[in-house]
């Protein structure tokens, strides 16, 4: 088994959170496991993006090309990693933020989730990045959700730990929705 996906978006989206996550949830499952942060010391506003790679093997770089899934929570995001993702390859994008006339990639399996509207109606749009995650995983199913859920505890500082009942429930109605738009 070997999958690797980029994350990115804009600086206070919470794409670095949203790899952290990913990566303890494969590291609670007794996977292999590379998180590589990259962010502009803009942070809030400026680009942000990681790479998670999850291996059942020994892992030979964190660093992706041409990655078998991305999650691009902005159009910049978009622009610059839709076009690298593999044939076969799944894309998730945030339809909150990206029109779904700009994606446009053949031979990638898509979902645009309304993360905004899904989030809200957990009353907290800052949930929006937690809303994707669930998607993504639920898509590709490289680790169960109820893994991501277990992985906020050691994700989240402890100051927010008040907070993980709500971002479990995000990710849930995220994997709802991926199962309720199933694939083309």
């Amino acid at each position: 088994m070997y999958f690797d996906t980029i994350i990115a978006g804009f600086g206070g989206q919470g794409v670095l959170l949203m790899g952290n996550i990913l990566a303890y949830a494969a590291m609670g499952e007794k996977k292999k496991v590379t998180y590589m942060p990259v962010y502009g010391v803009e942070m809030r506003g400026g680009t942000a993006n990681c790479t998670v790679v999850i291996s059942d093997r020994e892992i030979g770089s964190p660093i992706i090309q041409r990655p078998v899934s991305a999650i691009v929570m902005n159009r910049p995001s978009l622009d610059k990693f839709g076009p690298r993702v593999r044939k076969g390859g799944t894309l998730v994008v945030n339809a909150s933020l990206i029109p779904e006339q700009a994606v446009q990639f053949r031979g990638v399996d898509c979902l645009l989730v309304p993360s905004r509207d899904l989030a809200l109606e957990l009353g907290n749009e800052r949930l929006a990045n937690m809303v994707v995650l669930g998607a993504a995983v639920r898509r590709t199913a490289v680790v169960r959700v109820r893994s991501l859920k277990k992985a906020l505890y050691g994700a989240l500082d402890q100051r927010y730990h008040n907070m993980i009942d709500l971002n479990g429930k995000a990710l849930e109605l995220g994997a709802r929705f991926a199962a309720d738009n199933g694939h083309p």
